[in-house]
């Protein structure tokens, strides 16, 4: 691996307390570069803007993804960020780079009934395996967790008579959301569960280790085919984007839905901006006068 290259991640894991995938993402997105750059006889740092150019239009040439082009370029130009810092350069090329442009997505979500199906079926889950699912699915329903925030929760984080959990997310960033009375009943019930010495509140095969994501994600379709709902919809992602629609569809604002979800640019949280649209063409429908007199 490049000697900047590496620098750059032990930074990330260092300052930013980035998480393993994402230190992973950024070293693969990086390798991809400096294996182009090495064919022109280039080290990955000391590339300039006309050979970054030549790299992201390859990617077009390539097919490559708008998105998968545009977290390339998000990559390069932490990099060059970086390397301005450190003053091993004292130009960042990344600068003159245009960003892909993305097609517009609106998050998939399930629709209320949905949620309460599946929330049913995990109540139906006998043993272990059910209280798990309970607790998982109605503290992400409850709260927008992330699933590695979720995994990650220690034990006692919901000790008592909690009224909120305290989260570390995304670059070590803390904040506090507020827990349900059904998420609480059923952490307490998974806790009761457990052996009173570890340490995490889903534990994994290894009670000192978390539960994996891979048999998180395999619970949770069990359950959606439980519920009657096709598993290719329903993911812990999913029920995060449920969280936030249906927040904003009871009268949540942005700001607050912001601080919940724990986006660090509010630009991130508008992309559940249409939830407000069908609600405002609602109020439009229901209360202004001409759409009465259409009546």
């Amino acid at each position: 691996m490049d000697r900047h290259v590496e620098a750059f991640l032990e930074m990330l894991a260092a300052e930013r307390g980035a998480a393993r995938n994402t230190l992973l993402a950024y070293q693969a997105d990086l390798d991809d570069f400096a294996a182009f750059a090495d064919t022109r006889g280039r080290p990955p740092a000391g590339c300039d803007a006309a050979l970054l150019q030549a790299y992201m239009a390859g990617l077009q040439r390539a097919g490559l993804a708008a998105r998968t082009a545009s977290r390339r370029l998000s990559a390069l130009r932490q990099f060059h960020r970086f390397l301005l810092r450190e003053g091993v350069r004292d130009d960042d090329p990344t600068t003159l780079l245009d960003a892909p442009r993305l097609p517009r997505t609106l998050p998939k979500y399930l629709s209320e009934q949905e949620v309460d199906a599946l929330l049913d079926a995990a109540r139906r889950m006998d043993g272990g395996r059910g209280a798990v699912a309970r607790a998982a699915l109605e503290i992400l329903y409850a709260t927008g967790l992330r699933v590695s925030e979720l995994l990650a929760l220690p034990r006692r984080a919901l000790a008592g008579d909690a009224a909120v959990l305290l989260i570390r997310g995304k670059g070590g960033k803390e904040r506090i959301v507020p827990l349900s009375d059904p998420a609480k009943e059923a952490a307490a019930e998974l806790v009761a569960r457990e052996d009173e010495g570890g340490r995490h509140l889903f534990p994994g095969r290894d009670p000192r280790r978390t539960l994996t994501r891979q048999a998180f994600f395999l619970l949770l379709k069990q359950v959606a085919l439980a519920a009657g709902l096709d598993p290719a919809r329903v993911s812990p992602h999913v029920l995060r984007h449920s969280f936030a629609s249906h927040l904003l569809a009871h009268g949540a604002d942005l700001r607050s839905l912001q601080l919940l979800l724990g986006h660090a640019d509010i630009a991130t949280t508008q992309i559940y901006t249409h939830v407000l649209a069908e609600r405002l063409q609602r109020l439009v429908e229901a209360h202004h006068p001409l759409a009465r007199r259409s009546e």
